[in-house]
């Protein structure tokens, strides 16, 4: 009979059935940014709720990883190699057994996950709206002509400049309070940063203006934190199971399925939300160059269980619409 691994973890935690801890139940990797371990104490505290085992004093242990997203804030991401940047020191400490579970930004995490790891867990969607922050202005369309404008994001960086030609984007990296600090010392006249991880981190009183889908269409999966485990450890997929989110799930599967349509990655300006009424999904995308000149843009509705072909059908369509070599304006390095 095949040993369930689920209640060996748990016998290596308990000695002669005491609550003396031996090793922790569950170790959880993460960046060491502010949001990334808020995003994480959330997920420790979901998984105690749901398990009583997971409950005890030292059951989980979290570990700070460093990845080379974080060490290197000096270039644009699609300068050094873009996503995976955040994710892939990560995936090595858990396919080699150092951490049980990774929990990401769902918007950081590439479309093709290493072999032996899977995305089994999708934490309830916080706000998907990105938020304009600004000293000078009340929003992006009160921005005197010339303003700068700092972001990390192609994304939002296209899309600023489709609705504000006359404004200057520049490279602005760094966490989100690194980020406001820079804001305050007037290094930019106004950056855009998730509404989510603002939320998360109780700093939403910084928030001029939070800009509607309309205004600006959202990465795919913002405000969606994902949790990866490796795909042979079934105890790690039972504890999380208890913590899925299925609507969440399904929305970030449509967006998901169309950034990996059109290969995207942090050198392609990509856009999309997935929303459920329901049973109803509606889907949105849009692909953009970079100097914000060109934009594309579809919709789509169907049913929950549509929600990877809807991704796929609306890409398809981008991808004609757009023509041969549309993203070739941006050279991988």
């Amino acid at each position: 009979m095949r040993a369930n691994p689920f209640a060996e973890r748990r016998l290596t935690y308990y000695n002669n059935q005491t609550m003396t801890a031996k090793h922790p139940i569950l170790r959880i990797g993460t960046r060491g940014s502010p949001l990334a371990l808020a995003q994480t104490h959330e997920t420790r505290d979901r998984l105690a709720a749901a398990w009583p085992d997971l409950a005890a004093d030292g059951a989980i242990e979290i570990e700070v990883i460093k990845t080379t997203g974080d060490l290197v804030q000096d270039r644009p991401l699609a300068e050094i190699g873009g996503k995976g940047l955040f994710t892939k020191e990560l995936d090595d400490a858990m396919l080699s057994g150092r951490i049980h579970l990774a929990v990401h930004s769902m918007k950081d995490v590439p479309t093709l996950l290493p072999d032996g790891i899977i995305l089994p867990c999708i934490l309830p969607r916080e706000d998907v709206r990105d938020a304009f922050i600004s000293p000078k202005a009340a929003s992006l369309a009160d921005l005197p002509q010339g303003a700068v404008v700092g972001t990390a994001s192609l994304r939002r960086g296209a899309q600023i400049l489709h609705r504000r030609p006359d404004l200057k984007v520049v490279n602005f990296r760094g966490n989100v309070q690194t980020r406001l600090r820079k804001l305050d010392e007037g290094v930019v006249d106004a950056t855009m940063l998730a509404m989510a991880g603002l939320r998360r981190l109780g700093l939403a009183q910084h928030v001029t203006a939070a800009l509607s889908e309309d205004e600006m269409l959202p990465a795919v999966a913002q405000g969606a934190i994902g949790i990866t485990c490796r795909a042979d450890d079934d105890a790690a997929r039972t504890y999380l199971s208890a913590l899925n989110c299925p609507d969440s799930f399904v929305r970030v599967e449509a967006e998901r399925a169309f950034l990996t349509r059109l290969d995207g990655s942090c050198r392609t300006p990509i856009a999309a939300l997935a929303e459920l009424d329901g049973e109803s999904l509606r889907f949105r995308g849009l692909i953009v160059s970079p100097d914000g000149t060109q934009i594309h843009a579809t919709e789509r509705t169907g049913g929950r269980t549509d929600a990877a072909a809807m991704g796929i059908d609306a890409a398809e369509e981008l991808i004609k619409v757009a023509g041969p070599g549309f993203f070739d304006f941006i050279k991988p390095h």
